[in-house]
């Protein structure tokens, strides 16, 4: 079980309340992040749920039991952290053991759980080393493995791979979400990267400013957004925001666009620009284009092979299909 329920959580400290009055339902083998710029109060909102940290009011409860004031250790819990947090003097099998042993379990039950563990995190031939041996995705796993052993009822994450590479953050994204797949238990994942939020998740929970902007699995977020934030902050490159006249005449104070929505063609468009940079990544590339009347800068995605070059006028067709229009307070009206 790893059903956790938040109801009108708040966090201040001091005078300050990073997280207003809170509501929020994580369903049992669920994957949820928690995604938001830097200073949203997603890490502090997981170390709430972890008790790292205490409410200053209302009601967090884990399979139906009021757990507001349960002590971290028994909430059922295992969080893993950005910083990995391994004894850099212990092996890789005593760092994965090191709960059981606090637990009191026998050696025997010990080295079966961290075999198993081990064994799903393809670990099995680093149970040696020390973690100065290893490298940070295999260091991520053993802290993965730690909180395995245990067979919580949820697993928290918070931020664990902003500290690898691009290449091994592809990797490691896959792995967990595998591994979620195996498991079938409740994970709650924090982080800032959008791609990750919209590549994990069962169901992401989108926060500015300690407040839940909107609560939604990865398609709905991207296809019905409920505000401009959202929609600014889900899909990447972002989406375009146009004001003014353009706009108008879509009966909006802003419309907004996705750079993959937008074709691009010598000569015919109701649009044109002229293009600035060019990000050319293989399948597709991003022209960045300016002058075009409407923003400072449109961004259009287009095919690897599209040959536009720094300087060219461009004309470019929005799809009218999947134009987002937002009022004046920022609300998308349709």
């Amino acid at each position: 079980m790893g059903q956790i329920t938040l109801n009108q959580i708040t966090k201040r400290f001091g005078d300050v309340e990073v997280i207003p009055p809170l509501d929020l339902e994580i369903n049992d083998g669920e994957f949820v992040v928690f995604v938001g710029p830097s200073g949203c109060g997603k890490s502090t909102l997981l170390r709430l749920i972890a008790g790292l940290e205490d409410v200053t009011s209302g009601v967090i409860s884990i399979d139906g039991q009021d757990a507001t004031t349960v002590p971290p250790a028994k909430r059922g819990l295992a969080m893993v952290f950005q910083s990995y947090a391994l004894y850099p003097h212990m092996s890789v099998r005593k760092n994965i053991a090191f709960p059981l042993r606090m637990a009191g379990l026998d050696k025997a039950e010990q080295d079966r759980k961290v075999d198993q563990a081990a064994a799903v995190l393809n670990l099995t031939d680093y149970l040696d080393r020390r973690p100065g041996q290893l490298s940070g995705g295999q260091r991520q796993r053993v802290a993965i493995g730690r909180a395995i052993v245990r067979e919580p009822s949820a697993f928290l994450f918070d931020e664990p791979l902003s500290n690898l590479d691009a290449a091994l953050r592809v990797g490691m994204r896959l792995e967990i979400s595998e591994l979620h797949e195996r498991l079938k238990t409740t994970m709650i994942y924090v982080t800032h990267d959008q791609v990750e939020a919209m590549t994990m998740a069962d169901k992401i929970v989108v926060l500015r400013a300690g407040n839940i902007e909107q609560v939604g699995s990865p398609l709905e977020l991207y296809k019905n957004p409920r505000n401009r934030f959202v929609a600014g902050f889900i899909g990447s490159p972002k989406m375009n925001f146009i004001e003014g006249a353009e706009a108008q005449k879509h009966g909006a104070h802003a419309i907004g666009i996705r750079p993959e929505h937008i074709e691009v063609s010598e000569t015919d468009g109701p649009w044109s620009g002229v293009v600035g940079v060019s990000e050319h990544l293989g399948s597709d590339t991003f022209f960045h284009v300016h002058e075009t009347g409407l923003a400072d800068t449109i961004t259009v995605r287009a095919g690897g092979e599209v040959g536009f070059r720094h300087g060219d006028r461009i004309h470019m067709t929005p799809r009218e299909d999947v134009i987002h229009k937002f009022n004046e307070n920022g609300l998308r009206i349709s």
